[in-house]
């Protein structure tokens, strides 16, 4: 794979959603239409949806460890998502949650291990993104705590409740 594009002009309370699959238009359209619903709740109504949104050719067929290397640099992204063929093929859309902690950022092998117990990566429905992103991004919830909740689910996808 060649070298991915920096990613530029993220705010850090955006959500970082990277288009991975270029196949269908449609669904894709569908995806981000569902990313921009306002969501929570915060007493006098719903948050705004904060999204980044890399849709460029260059990131077609961009592994999980290719995106991962390449958002690296972004010191406050803790979760990545991508919009893979899984994504655009199914009626959810679930996206594709990863964790940017490496091992070298956990304090030892059993913390990393915690962290990783149920993978570096689980399935989101789009409505779950903003949550998901919020809330290790303020350190309320850990990536384990999300992909506890996706592994007890029978399609094995997070969804907000």
């Amino acid at each position: 794979m060649n070298a991915l594009p920096a990613v530029v002009g993220r705010d850090e309370f955006d959500a970082l959603v990277v288009r991975t699959d270029y196949h269908d238009d449609v669904s894709w359209r569908a995806v981000t239409a569902a990313l921009a619903q306002p969501w929570g709740d915060r007493g006098d109504g719903r948050y705004a949806a904060g999204l980044h949104l890399l849709d460029d050719p260059a990131w077609a067929g961009a592994g999980v460890d290719d995106v991962v290397a390449a958002v690296r640099a972004d010191e406050n992204l803790a979760v990545v998502f991508l919009a893979d063929r899984t994504t655009m093929r199914t009626a959810h859309h679930a996206l594709l949650a990863v964790t940017t902690l490496t091992r070298e950022e956990c304090q030892d092998d059993e913390d990393h291990r915690r962290v990783t117990e149920f993978g570096r990566s689980f399935r989101t429905v789009p409505a779950g993104v903003h949550d998901i992103h919020a809330n290790l991004s303020i350190g309320n919830l850990g990536f384990e705590e999300y992909a506890a909740q996706a592994h007890d689910e029978p399609e094995g996808i997070y969804r907000i409740s």
